[in-house]
């Protein structure tokens, strides 16, 4: 009965200890805190002289100290291979260890010299062994059989704090990875120079995933290398080595294959590259996600650590995303070098129309004066001696007179080639093509573009090539007239009065700096009569002629400090 009553009392007194220690052990969140915790109420619990938590390393499959009580910090650094020593044997078999004196057990390996029993329990994470609990004595045979039990129910209750603690810290990881990622889309998307992209992608990358360094390589031309066009932490070295072959590099298998790559330490891999280099510079793990855009890869990005690390599939899919995000900046960075490219053929192309009708009433005007001339010059009939060198002279005016003529007639047929080619244009298509083209340029000065279009807008008879350079030009010139900002309001209408054919109507507004009324008068009137290469000069002159090669009419209405309006009429189809 006494023996019952005690075996009772050391049952209730272990619950209570368990209670305790729950209570304790279940008071944060910290992963750190909550290992230290669970090492040091074991300690106290089983009265120990010392203990230890240790976890398997899924990288390296050492096990490693995590937390520790009254352990020198030299032992603290102790790694041991899943099977060496007491601790590495538990891990191993998954059962518990008890030894009553440490000096008998060949699997003894020694952390602290007046150490004589150990106690060690596996602790199992939803059924997989994960780590070891660790109790050291002082003492020999230290620790019985109820100790042995009552550690093992102890390792219970700490695998559910460390799985609880591990699952609060993904998802605070992840929480913390997703605002950091619309974070890094907005800045990545907020730029649209190709190489500003691309050195603000590898930055903030690497800020992200806490990375040593971060690369970007993209295909070139024929898709048979992989060129590093960025990077943030790398040194001279990795900046320096060869571009990889895609058939033959592992960056290569990223590309061919379309998926992420993990590699667990590039300096031991047989199959990188330029191991010499990541020694060079301390690379280690390796992760490379490919940048795709439209089925189509266009490079990879990589992040490497400066140890060895196990990259989560949650690390894996946000550096997916951020490849993702970064294929689609890559591409409309190029996109918009492009469009900046087009735009600048176009204004050659706007230079060479005003240099094109220039020339054609140049020679308009020199023709009327060259005729006279002739006429007046056959007229003199000049004739001398031919021993007299005023004959050779005369020759050489009649011969340069022919000569002038013909460059004219020469000048006057090419303005002739560019008389427009007519077809059914619809205005609208016109004016939402061009508003694609120029939208950067108008954001860049803070211009908002305003499009007015009528629905079902009967087509005009028209040369699209031609009307679309005049309208252009109104778009450009009314940009430039509003360098500090402001509003481009394109509308257009359709125009029905009675006894006249229908007109469809045009109108290019601005909030500009305006117009003088002088200007105004002469703003589409001849080029030579200009005297402003920009806003109401040689553009407006080339849309002047475009009009009125169309049938068309154009007006102006301005006011300075006020704005300008140009209105066009264009017969219907």
């Amino acid at each position: 009965m006494i023996y019952e009553l005690e075996k009772l009392k050391l049952s209730h007194e272990r619950l209570r200890l368990l209670y305790q220690v729950s209570n304790v052990i279940h008071s944060t969140l910290d992963s750190q805190e909550a290992l230290q915790l669970i090492v040091s109420e074991a300690v106290r619990v089983m009265r120990a002289s010392s203990g230890s938590l240790v976890l398997i390393n899924p990288t390296t499959n050492f096990l490693e100290i995590h937390a520790a009580q009254n352990l020198p910090s030299a032992a603290r650094k102790l790694k041991l291979r899943v099977g060496e020593g007491i601790t590495g044997w538990v891990a191993r078999t998954g059962k518990p260890a008890r030894v009553g004196d440490v000096t008998r057990d060949p699997r003894y390996v020694s952390v602290r010299r007046d150490v004589r029993s150990e106690l060690a329990v596996p602790l199992q994470v939803q059924g997989e062994v994960r780590g070891v609990i660790n109790v050291d004595s002082e003492r020999t045979d230290a620790f019985a059989a109820d100790d042995q039990e009552l550690l093992q129910e102890l390792a219970l209750q700490a695998a559910k704090v460390i799985h609880n603690t591990w699952l609060y810290e993904q998802l605070r990881l992840k929480v913390r990875l997703f605002e950091a990622l619309a974070s890094v889309s907005r800045t990545i998307n907020s730029t649209l120079s190709l190489d500003e992209a691309l050195r603000v992608i590898t930055k903030e990358v690497c800020e992200l995933m806490s990375a040593r360094m971060c690369s970007l390589m993209l295909l070139d031309e024929n898709r048979e290398w992989l060129d590093l066009r960025a990077s943030f932490g790398a040194g001279t070295a990795y900046i320096q080595k060869p571009r990889l072959p895609v058939s033959e590099s592992l960056l290569g298998v990223v590309v061919r294959r379309k998926k992420p790559l993990q590699v667990a330490n590039v300096q031991a891999d047989a199959r990188y590259q330029n191991v010499e280099v990541a020694r060079q510079e301390g690379l280690v793990s390796l992760l490379s996600v490919p940048l795709v855009f439209s089925e189509q890869t266009i490079g990879t990005l990589s992040v490497y650590t400066a140890r060895p690390y196990n990259f989560s599939n949650e690390e894996i899919q946000i550096l997916s995303a951020l490849a993702e995000l970064s294929a689609i900046a890559i591409e409309k960075a190029r996109l918009y070098e492009r469009i900046v490219d087009v735009e600048e053929q176009l204004r050659q192309n706007e230079k060479l129309s005003a240099l094109g009708l220039l020339a054609a009433e140049v020679a308009h005007e020199i023709r009327n004066p060259l005729t006279v001339m002739k006429l007046l010059y056959h007229s003199l009939d000049l004739k001398f001696a031919a021993k007299d060198p005023r004959a050779k002279d005369a020759q050489i005016i009649e011969a340069k007179i022919e000569h002038l003529n013909k460059i004219v007639e020469q000048i006057l047929d090419f303005a002739r080639t560019t008389e427009p080619q007519f077809a059914p244009v619809n205005l609208n298509e016109l004016v939402d093509e061009l508003g694609l083209l120029v939208r950067h340029k108008l954001a860049n000065q803070g211009i908002k573009l305003v499009r007015d279009l009528q629905k079902d807008l009967p087509l005009v008879a028209g040369d699209a090539p031609q009307l679309e350079q005049a309208f252009l030009n109104l778009m450009l010139n009314a940009a430039e007239a509003m360098s500090d900002g402001g509003t481009l309001t394109v509308k257009s209408g359709l125009l029905m009065t009675e006894g006249q054919p229908a007109q469809v109507v045009m109108e290019f507004r601005d909030t500009g700096e305006g117009m003088t009324a002088e200007l105004q008068k002469r703003a589409f009137k001849t080029v030579l009569a200009t005297t402003k290469a920009k806003g109401s000069g040689l553009g407006l002159a080339i849309v002047g002629r475009i009009i009125e090669t169309h049938h068309g009419q154009i007006r102006v209405r301005s006011r300075l400090g006020r704005g300008t309006t140009i209105r066009i009429k264009l017969p219907v189809k």
